[in-house]
């Protein structure tokens, strides 16, 4: 057989890079507290099956593939789980559960995962031609062995580009269908920049819906699969934007200190700390009135990146400002307002029959919390009961019969 020597070039080096960071967000989302998030574990799936795609794309276009040819085609099953994920990730972040069945979305994986037996177990040579065919048609082929298996089961081989195609597009289309829902829901138009989660998610899927439209313009512009550099290309950029967006939202550069938890103050000390404040009644009350339909339209505290800064640019008045009206008219540091709606929204949920099904992370994460444990002592502290403790005393209620007196 003849081999070619390793090219190593921009494009090697950009796949490359795309395949360690993919692994990376891989582990990170899979790993600690955020592994037991749903949303957390569908996005790390996702990264690690975009690192083995784009990670064959690597073997291919380098050459390194003829080091190891039993492994070609490994990754074509995935091509069917990335749509899925994405789905799945974008339903979890807005709905706070997974679809019904959810599992059916994945039976065209396992499918083709089926038809790759027939593949992978056909003799090195068969491969090595396939390869030549796909990737260096200069090369003279040699002669084969007989196959081990029928080479496709289902016959479906030559039409893994297009399926791939109407899978990520199919899936990617139904997810911006329900963040289109969820910014009606909000009162918001689809192209606007808040709610802060909808505009990530909205963003992300255009980032996705671009794929299948370059799958359709490249493809047919390379003999088989000599375009796929370009298309791993531009999956690395969309993993290092996800990258970005994981360290804008991390708390790691804040200057804000986390709360320690300290003797609350008196309504009466908070209103003397800013007595010398020139903000009138009439602001504050201009600035309540905007607050409390915030909170009726769109539920800021649910957005677990909220902060003072940010609610305050919302609210178009300065963080001293809206921490001096919390304080002056609620009694309340930003911290404790936010905990407040948060651990409100939580009991409603533990109440609600419909969302019974959540579990207590799953809860913690709906309401704005990435910590579960910062949830539990939120909870514990506003309620004098943990979250398992809250809903176990009203299952027992609902599930009290009724007693009816006796004339």
């Amino acid at each position: 057989m003849q081999t070619l020597p390793i090219q190593l070039d921009l494009f090697a080096l950009t796949i490359f890079l795309g395949v360690a960071q993919a692994v990376f967000l891989g582990i990170f989302f899979l790993t600690g507290e955020r592994g037991r998030s749903v949303a957390s574990r569908c996005m790390g799936f996702l990264m690690l099956a975009l690192s083995a795609v784009i990670g064959e794309m690597f073997l291919c276009y380098s050459n390194y593939m003829f080091r190891v040819l039993p492994i070609v085609d490994f990754s074509e099953p995935l091509n069917f789980v990335m749509g899925p994920l994405f789905f799945l990730f974008v339903f979890v972040r807005i709905r706070g559960r997974l679809p019904k069945q959810w599992g059916w979305h994945f039976l065209p994986a396992a499918l083709w995962l089926v038809n790759a037996i027939s593949w992978l177990y056909q003799p090195v040579a068969v491969k090595y031609n396939n390869y030549l065919h796909a990737y260096h048609p200069e090369l003279p082929f040699i002669s084969e062995p007989p196959h081990y298996l029928a080479e496709d089961f289902f016959c479906l081989r030559n039409y893994i580009d297009e399926l791939t195609t109407a899978s990520c597009l199919i899936y990617n289309v139904i997810a911006l269908v329900i963040i289109y829902r969820a910014y009606r829901q909000a009162g918001r138009t689809f192209w606007q920049n808040s709610p802060a989660q909808l505009v990530q998610l909205r963003n992300q899927s255009l980032l996705f819906l671009i794929l299948p439209a370059l799958i359709v313009v490249i493809k047919p512009q390379f003999y088989e699969d000599l375009g796929d550099y370009l298309l791993a290309c531009y999956l690395t950029l969309i993993i290092y934007i996800t990258s970005i967006r994981v360290m804008t939202g991390s708390s790691y550069f804040s200057d804000e200190t986390k709360p320690q938890p300290v003797i609350p103050e008196t309504g009466v000390e908070l209103k003397r700390k800013y007595e010398k404040s020139a903000l009138s009644e009439e602001v504050e009350d201009a600035v309540l009135g905007k607050l409390t339909r915030l909170l009726e339209t769109e539920k800021p505290y649910l957005d677990s990146a909220l902060s003072l800064p940010k609610l305050a640019a919302l609210l178009n008045t300065s963080p001293h400002h809206l921490s001096q009206l919390l304080n002056d008219r609620l009694g309340q540091t930003f911290f404790d307002w936010l905990a407040t709606y948060r651990i409100a929204e939580a009991q409603q949920l533990l109440n609600e029959p419909t969302t019974a099904h959540l579990k207590i992370d799953e809860i913690a994460e709906r309401v704005g919390y990435n910590s579960p444990s910062a949830f539990h002592t939120a909870f514990k502290r506003l309620t004098n009961q943990t979250p398992a403790q809250y809903r176990q005393k009203v299952g027992s209620a609902r599930s009290r019969p009724t007693s009816s007196r006796s004339a």
